[in-house]
């Protein structure tokens, strides 16, 4: 029979010990958590004693959910957090938990326990949402975010420092809830915002954020007006401080990516104040996801990734609805999946982000879309981070040292860049078709380098809209007048758009592909203007262009859908991009792929 650690309860209670206690559990109940997650309360026994102030970290709850804690299984408490109530009570937080012994192999209760004399009252229905995840830690206490280190399996200590203040003990982040009023937090600011200000019917304001992070997890802070003037100027990304006296509420997952069921707001009784000793607090934490894992997820949604980044742009320049100017840059990342995905980058970060030498490049709070395949976007708010000191890190530099530089990798995003070599799909016309690309629930992206054999230039002109988001084909009033039915407007005038149908060959087959505007500009030497004029006043020079056009050799990106009309299914193919071939990188690629083939 499985020994129970018999005292484990009572030193539980008083808040010392435990971890690695061998316990019972006797019952299990969930609580409904209304706008949160749903929350397990826990009866443990040690033999001698039951204690039902146990709760399950949230993201423990799979464990419940999937029936691997049940009563009488017997249990290992690897590690936990020790909540104290206002009145008094105390609330054990399981954060780490491993079933030993199933609870079909268990004869049932062990020992006649009985209730321990403390923690009887109903606990709260909310608590913590530690992460798992072993923390990211600083190496020879550098600032920011350039390198960091793992600190493993630290166990929390059985008394906590107290503040410079001395007003309360500091609690583990984990460990928040808003039914708690004396706590104070010892943690890192890992990102930090601008003051950003508002102004409407109600009145102006401004507010800043952060995100902080300790061994047991992160929590989103927010301060708004007093609390901008007060410590905005007083906080540095990098450093440590003791936080205390904050609100805590449920957090809004559509405005944050920290991973905490809850967020904290600065107020009037709120202090922050800077902590010298600072070692063993970590830097930041990531969970990183797989490229290929990517496919996987839904859009908007924010994760972490690391990557090898083969390419990078130069910095360009947008301007926004606003009117306002803002950089962006774009690398593609490759891990060992062989998966690559394009990143933006913008900013600050777009400007100085140096790419030389194929740098290692964590993310940490990416947003994926689905816009041309699968993409990320870096924003203000995601943490970026350059050959940081982590084992993934130094495993992924490692494969792609040894074997990764020699792969093309397979891109989820639709390239716009490149005219012959680096992170695309490449494929052969025929393969396309053998491997029923774009059969799929979404559509494929793939390229090419394949030779104009035919134009079909009947219809390949339309009159547009003039409008400058406008491209829907307009209706000649007959009265020198063109109606556009989407913008439901009159002009004057028009532009001339193209679409060109068009059969491309290599060595194996051919396929039928359409291209627009750009792509068919690119293909025909021209553009739409011209071609349009040309074809109203001089047909022979207008032919004369298509076929000059023929049999000339293109790098093509392309996507591929299975599309149904009228009942007939067949594969539309569509030109994203056409590019002259880059003959130096299209032979470094023929050459890599004669070394596969020979290996």
């Amino acid at each position: 029979m499985t020994k129970l650690s018999e005292g484990a309860i009572e030193a539980l209670s008083n808040g010392d010990g435990g971890n690695d206690a061998v316990l019972q559990l006797v019952n299990i109940r969930k609580i409904e958590g209304g706008n949160g997650p749903a929350r397990f309360r826990v009866m443990m026994s040690d033999g001698k004693h039951t204690l039902s102030s146990f709760m399950l970290s949230t993201q423990l709850n799979f464990m419940a959910e999937e029936k691997r804690l049940v009563p009488n299984c017997i249990c290992v408490l690897k590690r936990h957090v020790t909540n104290i109530l206002k009145d008094g009570r105390r609330v054990v937080i399981i954060l780490e938990i491993d079933v030993i012994k199933p609870a079909e192999d268990v004869a049932g209760k062990i020992g006649d326990p009985t209730p321990y004399t403390e923690g009887q009252s109903k606990v709260p229905q909310s608590a913590p949402n530690p992460t798992n995840r072993a923390p990211l830690q600083t190496q020879n206490g550098n600032e920011g975010n350039r390198g960091f280190n793992r600190e493993f399996g630290k166990k929390a200590p059985s008394g906590m420092p107290s503040t410079p203040g001395g007003g309360s003990k500091v609690v583990p982040i984990a460990s928040l809830n808003p039914y708690q009023s004396k706590w104070t937090v010892r943690a890192r600011v890992t990102n930090k915002s601008s003051i950003r200000t508002w102004s409407n019917s109600r009145g102006d304001g401004k507010l800043f954020s952060m995100e902080i992070v300790d061994e047991s997890g992160e929590i989103r802070v927010t301060g708004f007006n007093q609390e901008v003037d007060k410590f905005f100027s007083l906080i540095e990304v990098g450093k440590v401080y003791y936080v205390s006296k904050g609100s805590l509420k449920i957090a809004n997952k559509q405005y944050t990516s920290v991973k905490n069921d809850y967020e904290m707001t600065l107020n009037g009784e709120s202090t922050v104040i800077p902590c010298e000793d600072s070692c063993d607090v970590p830097m930041v934490q990531c969970d990183f996801v797989s490229i290929s894992d990517l496919e996987n997820r839904d859009k908007d949604a924010i994760v972490d990734v690391i990557g090898v980044c083969k390419t990078v742009d130069e910095v360009t320049r947008l301007t926004t609805k606003s009117n306002r100017e803002v950089s962006k840059r774009t690398l593609n990342l490759m891990d060992m999946s062989g998966k690559v995905v394009t990143v933006t980058l913008w900013g600050e970060e777009a400007e100085k982000f140096d790419g030389s030498g194929q740098p290692i490049v964590a993310i940490k709070g990416a947003k994926l879309s689905d816009f041309g395949g699968r993409s990320l976007s870096a924003s203000f708010s995601s943490t970026l981070m350059i050959n940081p000191d982590i084992p993934e890190a130094y495993k992924l530099r490692g494969w792609y040292d040894k074997e990764g530089h020699a792969m093309d990798g397979q891109s989820l995003t639709e390239v716009k860049g490149g005219s012959g070599g680096g992170n695309t799909n490449w494929k052969a016309i025929s393969d396309v078709k053998n491997e029923h690309l774009g059969h799929g629930d979404k559509a494929d992206y793939y390229t090419c380098i394949a030779t104009i054999v035919y134009l079909r230039k009947e219809n390949c002109l339309y009159q547009a809209c003039p409008s400058q988001d406008c491209n829907k084909k307009v209706v000649d009033q007959q009265n020198g007048m063109f109606r556009c039915e989407k913008c439901d407007k009159e002009f004057p005038n028009f532009k001339y758009r193209l679409i060109l149908s068009a059969n491309i060959a290599d060595y194996g087959d051919n396929q039928w592909v359409t291209c627009f505007q750009e792509s068919a500009e690119a293909i025909l030497g021209q553009n739409a203007a011209y071609l349009g004029q040309l074809k109203d006043s001089n047909e022979a020079a207008f032919d004369e262009i298509f076929q000059q056009a023929n049999f000339n050799t293109f790098v093509f990106r392309n996507r591929v859908k299975l599309e149904t009309y009228n009942d007939e299914s067949r594969i539309k193919a569509t030109v994203m991009d056409v590019k002259p071939i880059d003959h130096k990188d299209y032979s470094k690629r023929l050459i890599m792929n004669i070394r596969k083939l020979a290996a």
